[in-house]
């Protein structure tokens, strides 16, 4: 299964459970389903359902009712975006949790932030348990489900550095991720276009960009498989508010004229960084 290259990321309102939780968990699968929608019109390819109104964020393992609030949102964007590839990701860290709602919701990814090593984050020390992933997904007979992970992942820093080059390595060829993901140092912020060539260079697998991405900075990143895209698709353009169709449309028409133009190497003059 080939991994979708344009991403668009819905970030739920608070769940259950949560401090800002409102109170209506209907209301919340609703806006998910109006978001994926929206993503579905505009021409993107996959969607990932992420708890971004949980905030702060449990460091591991999330509770019960999380799981089944997620559920019920990743039925819902299935429904009103049904040939869209559906993704979860379940913050900070908890792929156990995402892998079951995949299983549920009929989901083709998952998104781990943290999946070999060790992170120091604004929840703690979250230390990778691709051990325990790619055991339950054989588990659950769920192969199919592409783990797509972070490498120096935004809003974190190792505990000792390493060569980025090397981290991805073992990413892929220990951790068994089916894709890299390369972020800014938090939400919202841009790549280092060096930092991505050299995971291009080490990964072996597709290579997203998944932070920071915009209109103008398609052109520079067009060496990646794709993007996850989710601030740029916000009117304010700030995450956690709902996608703005037009801004979706516009986003999407881009990308794929600039995938159309790098194939046929009329991009070839744009700099590495």
């Amino acid at each position: 299964m080939t991994v979708a290259s344009l991403i668009g990321v819905i970030h739920l309102r608070p769940l259950p459970g949560s401090p800002g939780f409102a109170g209506d968990v209907a209301a919340v699968a609703a806006a998910c389903a109006r978001d994926a929608h929206a993503l579905g019109d505009a021409g993107f390819d996959g969607i990932i359902v992420e708890n971004y109104g949980d905030a702060p964020f449990e460091p591991g393992a999330v509770s019960p009712v999380t799981v089944a609030a997620m559920t019920r949102c990743a039925l819902a964007a299935r429904v009103a975006a049904p040939t869209l590839s559906l993704g979860i990701n379940v913050l900070r860290n908890d792929p156990e949790a995402a892998l079951s709602i995949a299983v549920a919701s009929g989901a083709a990814m998952v998104r781990v932030n943290v999946h070999v090593g060790a992170r120091l984050t604004d929840q703690g020390l979250i230390q990778g348990q691709a051990h325990k992933t790619l055991r339950l997904r054989r588990a659950l007979g769920a192969d199919h489900v592409r783990l797509l992970c972070d490498v120096d992942v935004k809003h974190s820093a190792p505990l000792a550095p390493r060569p980025l080059a090397e981290e991805t390595s073992d990413l892929v060829a220990r951790g068994g991720a089916d894709a890299v993901l390369v972020t800014g140092s938090g939400t919202g912020r841009s790549v280092n276009l060096r930092d991505l060539d050299e995971v291009i260079r080490a990964a072996g697998v597709p290579v997203l960009v998944a932070s920071g991405v915009s209109e103008g900075a398609l052109a520079a990143i067009k060496r990646a498989h794709g993007v996850i895209v989710g601030s740029a698709l916000r009117a304010d353009g700030k995450a956690g508010g709902p996608v703005d169709p037009g801004l979706a449309k516009r986003f999407a028409e881009a990308f794929f004229a600039m995938k159309h133009a790098a194939a046929e190497g009329r991009l070839d003059s744009v700099p590495p960084g």
